[in-house]
Protein backbone atom coordinates (compact mmCIF):
# COMPACT_ATOMS: atom_id res chain seq x y z
CA UNK A 1 0.00 0.00 0.00
CA UNK A 2 1.33 3.37 -0.78
CA UNK A 3 0.85 6.84 1.12
CA UNK A 4 -0.04 9.69 -0.59
CA UNK A 5 3.20 11.88 -1.27
CA UNK A 6 4.42 14.53 1.24
CA UNK A 7 3.71 18.14 0.16
CA UNK A 8 6.49 20.38 1.25
CA UNK A 9 6.37 24.07 1.04
CA UNK A 10 9.90 24.78 0.55
CA UNK A 11 10.61 29.07 1.37
CA UNK A 12 13.79 29.23 -0.02
CA UNK A 13 15.94 32.09 -2.15
CA UNK A 14 18.80 30.38 -2.81
CA UNK A 15 18.78 28.89 -6.36
CA UNK A 16 21.16 26.55 -4.90
CA UNK A 17 20.04 25.36 -1.58
CA UNK A 18 16.65 24.74 -3.76
CA UNK A 19 18.74 21.92 -6.35
CA UNK A 20 20.47 20.66 -3.30
CA UNK A 21 17.21 19.87 -0.76
CA UNK A 22 15.55 18.75 -4.28
CA UNK A 23 18.12 16.11 -4.67
CA UNK A 24 18.81 15.69 -1.11
CA UNK A 25 14.55 14.71 -0.59
CA UNK A 26 14.94 12.34 -3.79
CA UNK A 27 18.04 10.82 -2.75
CA UNK A 28 16.52 10.00 0.89
CA UNK A 29 14.15 8.35 -1.04
CA UNK A 30 11.33 10.08 -0.24
CA UNK A 31 7.51 10.25 -1.76
CA UNK A 32 7.26 14.24 -2.02
CA UNK A 33 5.99 17.16 -4.05
CA UNK A 34 8.01 20.33 -3.19
CA UNK A 35 6.57 23.98 -3.68
CA UNK A 36 9.31 26.64 -4.03
CA UNK A 37 8.55 30.00 -2.68
CA UNK A 38 11.12 32.93 -3.68
CA UNK A 39 10.54 35.09 -0.62
CA UNK A 40 8.48 35.70 2.35
CA UNK A 41 5.62 37.13 0.99
CA UNK A 42 5.21 34.51 -1.65
CA UNK A 43 5.38 31.50 0.97
CA UNK A 44 2.57 33.63 2.46
CA UNK A 45 0.60 34.06 -0.83
CA UNK A 46 0.76 30.63 -1.32
CA UNK A 47 -0.12 29.25 2.36
CA UNK A 48 -3.16 31.88 2.49
CA UNK A 49 -4.11 30.73 -1.20
CA UNK A 50 -3.98 34.20 -2.46
CA UNK A 51 -3.89 35.39 -5.78
CA UNK A 52 -2.56 34.25 -8.27
CA UNK A 53 -2.44 30.94 -5.63
CA UNK A 54 -5.74 30.09 -5.21
CA UNK A 55 -5.52 26.29 -6.09
CA UNK A 56 -2.21 25.97 -4.06
CA UNK A 57 -2.45 22.37 -1.98
CA UNK A 58 -1.73 23.33 1.46
CA UNK A 59 1.49 21.78 2.98
CA UNK A 60 1.83 19.02 5.29
CA UNK A 61 5.05 20.78 6.12
CA UNK A 62 7.04 24.11 5.50
CA UNK A 63 10.90 24.57 5.48
CA UNK A 64 11.42 27.80 6.04
CA UNK A 65 14.48 29.47 5.66
CA UNK A 66 15.50 32.59 7.82
CA UNK A 67 17.22 34.98 5.34
CA UNK A 68 14.39 35.83 2.94
CA UNK A 69 13.53 38.63 0.92
CA UNK A 70 10.53 40.71 1.28
CA UNK A 71 9.37 38.96 4.33
CA UNK A 72 12.00 37.41 6.35
CA UNK A 73 11.41 34.03 7.69
CA UNK A 74 11.13 34.98 11.27
CA UNK A 75 7.62 37.69 10.05
CA UNK A 76 6.62 34.64 7.95
CA UNK A 77 6.54 32.11 10.90
CA UNK A 78 4.96 34.29 12.92
CA UNK A 79 2.25 35.15 10.82
CA UNK A 80 1.72 31.42 10.35
CA UNK A 81 1.98 30.39 13.87
CA UNK A 82 -0.94 33.34 14.51
CA UNK A 83 -3.59 31.95 11.86
CA UNK A 84 -6.09 29.36 13.18
CA UNK A 85 -5.88 27.43 10.17
CA UNK A 86 -2.25 27.33 9.65
CA UNK A 87 -0.56 27.24 13.31
CA UNK A 88 -1.09 23.14 12.89
CA UNK A 89 1.28 22.91 10.01
CA UNK A 90 5.01 22.15 11.11
CA UNK A 91 7.04 24.58 10.30
CA UNK A 92 10.75 23.73 10.16
CA UNK A 93 13.88 26.76 10.41
CA UNK A 94 16.25 25.50 7.79
CA UNK A 95 18.78 28.28 7.97
CA UNK A 96 22.28 28.51 8.09
CA UNK A 97 22.13 30.76 10.75
CA UNK A 98 23.43 29.37 14.07
CA UNK A 99 22.60 32.08 16.28
CA UNK A 100 21.36 31.67 19.55
CA UNK A 101 18.69 34.72 19.58
CA UNK A 102 17.32 33.14 15.39
CA UNK A 103 16.83 29.76 17.52
CA UNK A 104 15.22 31.38 20.47
CA UNK A 105 13.40 33.43 18.37
CA UNK A 106 12.50 30.56 16.01
CA UNK A 107 11.20 28.41 19.14
CA UNK A 108 9.69 31.04 21.43
CA UNK A 109 7.29 31.91 17.71
CA UNK A 110 6.33 28.18 17.46
CA UNK A 111 8.74 26.46 15.12
CA UNK A 112 8.82 23.11 15.54
CA UNK A 113 12.68 22.33 14.91
CA UNK A 114 15.49 24.73 14.11
CA UNK A 115 18.15 23.05 11.93
CA UNK A 116 21.36 24.24 11.23
CA UNK A 117 21.86 23.42 7.38
CA UNK A 118 24.82 21.15 7.31
CA UNK A 119 27.92 21.62 4.82
CA UNK A 120 28.42 17.85 3.92
CA UNK A 121 25.78 16.73 1.37
CA UNK A 122 25.35 13.84 2.63
CA UNK A 123 24.45 15.10 6.24
CA UNK A 124 22.07 17.02 4.78
CA UNK A 125 20.29 14.32 2.52
CA UNK A 126 20.11 11.99 6.65
CA UNK A 127 18.63 15.61 7.87
CA UNK A 128 16.03 16.03 5.46
CA UNK A 129 15.05 12.54 4.67
CA UNK A 130 14.73 11.90 8.46
CA UNK A 131 12.99 15.15 9.22
CA UNK A 132 10.10 14.80 6.20
CA UNK A 133 10.13 10.74 7.25
CA UNK A 134 9.20 11.51 10.81
CA UNK A 135 6.53 14.35 9.93
CA UNK A 136 4.83 12.40 7.19
CA UNK A 137 4.76 8.75 8.93
CA UNK A 138 5.71 9.44 12.68
CA UNK A 139 3.92 12.97 13.97
CA UNK A 140 0.45 13.10 13.84
CA UNK A 141 -1.04 16.80 13.07
CA UNK A 142 -4.22 17.94 12.73
CA UNK A 143 -6.07 18.05 9.24
CA UNK A 144 -6.59 21.75 7.47
CA UNK A 145 -9.34 22.84 9.26
CA UNK A 146 -8.27 21.80 12.99
CA UNK A 147 -10.95 24.15 14.61
CA UNK A 148 -14.18 22.43 13.10
CA UNK A 149 -13.06 17.85 12.82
Amino acid sequence: MSERPIHILLAEDDDNDVRITRRAIKKGGLSATIQVARDGQEALDLLFRRPPFENAERPDLVLLDINLPKLNGVEVLRTVKRDPMLQAIPVLMLTTSARQDDIGTAYALGANTYICKPIRFARFVDVIRDVSWYWSRVARVPGPDPLHQ
